[in-house]
Order: C-alpha cells, then sequence, then structure tokens
C-alpha cells in the first residue's frame, strides 16, 4: 500500500491536460489515426526457438491495435535487453508463456511464433482505448512488457494502461528504457517477497550479490533511497560503479572467499540474490535469525521444471521444493522465498517520481541501432553486465529528455529500415 500513490496519475493526467496546446493535441490526434490504418510494421522476431541465428528482421510483422477498453499503442522510441530476452530465444518458459498467450494451444507446438522479444520500452502513445483515462495519444511513456506479450523490439507495442506510467520527465527515451524491467523485478523482489518499503527500510542492513547488473544497480539506487544499508558483491572492476551508486560496503568475489568475507560483516536483514546456484547454501548463515530476516533469489526453477516435467507436474514439484525450503530455513528463524519479475504500471508511478528527484539514474553500458539487434543480444550474452544494453528504435524527438552521449546515435525509423534492409537477411 505504501508502494503505490493512488492519485497521482489522476492529479498528473490534469495538469498534463490544462496545460497541453490546441495545435500539440491536433498533430497527435492526425499521428494516432494514421497508426489505426498500419496492418504491418518493422520488427525483430523468431520463428523458432534457439541461438543469435533465429532472430529475423521482417517489415511485414503484425501491427497491433487497440482491440480493447483498456489497451494503450505506444510507438516505440527505444527498448532494451535483459537476461530473460536471452532465455526466451532458447525457449525459456515456453510451456506457461504459450498457455498464457493462448489457453486452448495446450500441447499444440509451434503455435506461438512469430514471437517478438524485448521487455522495456520507451515511446510515445499513439492510440487509446474507450476506457483509457491516465494517458492520452502523445503521452511520454514507459512500461515493463509482461513476458506473454509481444515485446519491444518493434516499431509499436500494446499494453493495457494499468501495465503503462509516464515516462520521467528528466530522461531520454533511450535512457528511460533501461528501467522498467529492473525496477518491476527489483520492487517485487524487495517489496513483493522481502518486505521492504520506503516506510520500513532506514538503517536495514540488504544484501545484493550479482551488484553490477541490471537489477543490482536499481536495487543499489532503491534502497539507498528508502535510508538502507547495502552491501553488494561484484568484480573488482564494477566496484567503482557501484559505490558510486551508493553502496555502503563491496566485497570482491573474485579475490577470494566471498561467504567467508561477508561472515565478518554484521548480518543481514534481507538478502536480493541474483546469482544464485551454490550462494544459496551460504548466504542463509548471513541472515539475521529470529528476526524476520528474509532470503529472496530470482534464480528459482519454476519455469524450468515446468519446461522439463509439463505443465502439472512441474508446477507441482517446484511447489514442493519451495515449501521444504521454506520450512526448513523457518526452523532455522529466517524466511525463504523465491522472487519473480512482475510488471506493474503504479510502481513505476513511484520511481518516476523518484528518478526525476534525481534519486535514481539510468545505468546505461552500451546503446545499439535498430538494425543491430544481433549485436546488441551477442552483448547480453557474454555476462558480465556492467548496467544495461539498450536499443534505439526511432529518432530522439529535439528538447525531449536529456541529450544523448557523444558518439551514440538515433535514426529516423526511414533509416533504421534501410540499415537492417542491408544488415540483415529476409524471409
Amino acid at each position: 500500500g505504501s508502494l503505490f500513490l493512488p492519485h497521482a496519475r489522476a492529479l498528473a493526467l490534469t495538469t498534463k491536460m490544462a496545460s497541453s496546446g490546441n495545435i500539440i493535441c491536433s498533430l497527435r490526434r492526425n499521428l494516432s489515426s494514421s497508426s489505426r490504418l498500419r496492418s504491418s510494421m518493422p520488427a525483430w522476431v523468431i520463428d523458432e526457438y534457439g541461438n543469435n541465428g533465429v532472430l529475423r528482421f521482417t517489415e511485414d510483422a503484425t501491427a497491433p491495435s487497440v482491440n480493447s477498453a483498456s489497451e494503450v499503442l505506444i510507438q516505440v522510441h527505444a527498448a532494451s535487453l535483459n537476461p530473460l530476452d536471452i532465455s526466451m530465444r532458447r525457449g525459456y518458459g515456453s510451456n506457461l508463456l504459450k498457455l498464457r498467450r493462448d489457453p486452448v494451444s495446450l500441447g499444440q507446438n509451434g503455435g506461438e511464433f512469430p514471437i517478438i522479444l524485448g521487455r522495456d520500452v520507451s515511446g510515445m502513445v499513439l492510440d487509446c482505448g474507450s476506457g483509457v483515462t491516465h494517458f492520452k495519444p502523445g503521452d511520454e511513456v514507459w512500461a515493463a512488457i509482461p513476458p506473454w506479450k509481444q515485446g519491444s523490439l518493434a516499431e509499436m507495442v500494446n499494453l493495457t494502461e494499468y501495465e503503462v506510467s509516464h515516462k520521467p520527465r528528466s530522461l531520454s527515451h533511450r535512457e528511460a528504457a533501461s528501467i522498467p524491467y529492473v525496477a518491476a523485478t527489483a520492487l517485487s523482489a524487495l517489496v513483493n517477497a522481502g518486505g521492504l518499503c520506503r516506510n520500513n527500510c532506514t538503517n536495514k542492513r540488504v544484501l545484493i550479490t550479482g551488484g553490477s547488473g541490471g537489477v543490482g544497480t536499481f536495487s543499489i539506487q532503491l534502497l539507498k533511497a528508502w535510508g538502507a544499508h547495502v552491501t553488494v558483491t561484484c568484480s573488482h572492476n564494477a566496484e567503482g560503479l557501484v559505490r558510486g551508486l551508493g553502496a555502503d560496503e563491496v566485497v570482491d568475489y573474485t579475490a577470494g572467499d566471498v561467504a567467508t568475507e561477508l561472515g565478518l560483516l554484521e548480518k543481514f536483514d534481507v538478502i536480493l540474490d541474483n546469482v544464485g546456484g551454490d550462494s544459496e547454501q551460504w548466504a542463509l548463515g548471513l541472515l539475521k535469525s529470529w528476526s524476520g530476516a528474509k532470503y529472496v533469489t530470482l534464480v528459482t526453477p519454476f519455469l524450468l521444471n515446468i519446461d522439463s516435467m509439463g505443465l502439472l507436474e512441474g508446477a507441482v514439484h517446484s511447489g514442493l521444493n519451495l515449501h521444504q525450503k521454506a520450512i526448513t530455513n523457518m526452523c532455522n528463524g529466517v524466511f525463504y522465498r523465491w522472487g519473480f519479475y512482475a510488471p506493474d504500471g503504479p510502481a513505476l508511478d513511484e520511481v518516476s517520481q523518484l528518478v526525476d528527484a534525481g534519486k535514481i539514474l539510468p545505468v546505461v553500458e552500451d546503446t545499439f541501432l535498430f538494425s543491430q539487434v544481433p549485436l546488441a543480444f551477442q552483448k547480453v550474452e557474454r555476462g558480465h553486465a556492467r548496467g544495461k544494453t539498450v536499443v534505439t528504435v526511432a529518432q530522439e524527438e529535439e528538447g525531449t529528455g536529456v541529450t544523448e552521449e557523444e558518439g551514440v546515435t538515433s535514426d529516423t525509423p526511414e533509416q533504421v529500415r534501410e540499415e537492417v534492409r542491408q544488415a540483415a537477411p529476409k524471409s
């Protein structure tokens, strides 16, 4: 309850409508009208699961349109890639996601294709359903896209208004696209599973393993904005980055036994594990016993079990596994939780305020053009991220957000199409 601001959207919408000029509204209505006539669009798709070779550019992807009262059609200005996109390209979670996309497709193979990847979007509203009250054509927005929906590596994407939020005014689309997925994941883990919020975080001791990636760098800033004491594990060459974002203590996992080093520190109230593997075995012993301390891992076997065992057996096996670990650790005085990526527009509303207040900064490691999407996937697949990898899809308008860094360009849609035609094979 403390995370969401129930009246913020209505107030922001009233203020924006009062300050909008008739000429701008007219131009935006024209843009919205033309978008409704489109039946196809350029996009990067996959027609099967596999390595980077399955990525295919097409100019004839089915263009989304507003089909229900709560939907918002967004022109994509920038997207970003996450490790989840690499996993989904390989087929991770395909059994459950296929069922979520189309419940009647149970047992059918291949019916989910073509799939458009990309879970982050920053762009402009083109059209809205009749029941949408928080947005209008022309609004600059950002969102984290649910994994069962078509993604942002395309010219347009269609979401519900409950999944969308107004973009921070202080950020360009390129910068804004680096935040929604990691924000949604971190908030779900820290708030829903970890029990933290801005009202109870003061002086809480939080450990983040794997703190230099997208979720880690966002979590550091969010927790510091809420008053927590943050300890991070990362490699030596990322120490400057995480300290610059506010980390109080940093442990280099490449310098020796990280469990021994962390064991010398005061115990923690919450641990956010972005690494998984054997870290679970030693991390639980670093929590304060019998004080409500929680271990939250984002590396869970849930979707892997469903992929390998089937929907029913995989879900039951995962549930029993979680139950067993939760009971075992509860007997030792700590809580064991799984964290999941959970897109939420209202949650991004508060993040937007923190960004505009200077409390949270975008951490963009690399930027690629739309024609370079396969290269962007290769970059993310190499791992050892220091922030996010962004893909620019449409040109930034003059006067919008923060000026892009020198050397990073953003093409017009026509230039993007021509570059992709030259660089990528078409079907």
